[in-house]
């Protein structure tokens, strides 16, 4: 009978280095999974950035728009051939000029307009 070693059971060096390969693959498993689960994350801020700078683009094109309309909303208007009556056309001159600066107010409020871009175009229409 051979000294040393107990029918068919692991030594503890034998234990020992069983355990060492167990936990080795599963830190090998782990750090696979992690990297994985890294590059689908940066994959993901990735898109929504994506997304984000076309939100940003549709948001800014709408605001030029906005401005561009605003623009010629108050372009000037070429004069009629004869002068109208000056009372009637005052009345209406002025409720227009209310609803374009309300406009203005609007577009402002609603976060298309900056304050700058807003008093430039009332100075504009007020002129």
């Amino acid at each position: 009978m051979p000294v040393g070693r107990r029918g068919g059971r692991p030594g503890l060096i034998g234990t020992a280095a069983r355990t060492a390969v167990v936990v080795g693959t599963a830190n090998a498993v782990s750090n696979k999974q992690q990297a994985r689960f890294g590059q689908q994350q940066a994959a993901a801020e990735q898109q929504a950035a994506a997304q984000a700078a076309a939100e940003q683009a549709r948001l800014e094109a709408a605001a030029q728009q906005a401005v561009a309309q605003a623009a010629q909303a108050s372009a000037p208007v070429s004069p009629p051939a004869a002068p109208p009556a000056a009372p009637a056309p005052a009345a209406a001159g002025a409720g227009d000029l209310l609803g374009q600066l309300q406009q203005l107010a609007q577009l402002q409020a609603a976060g298309v307009l900056t304050p700058e871009e807003f008093t430039a175009a009332k100075a504009k229409l007020l002129a």
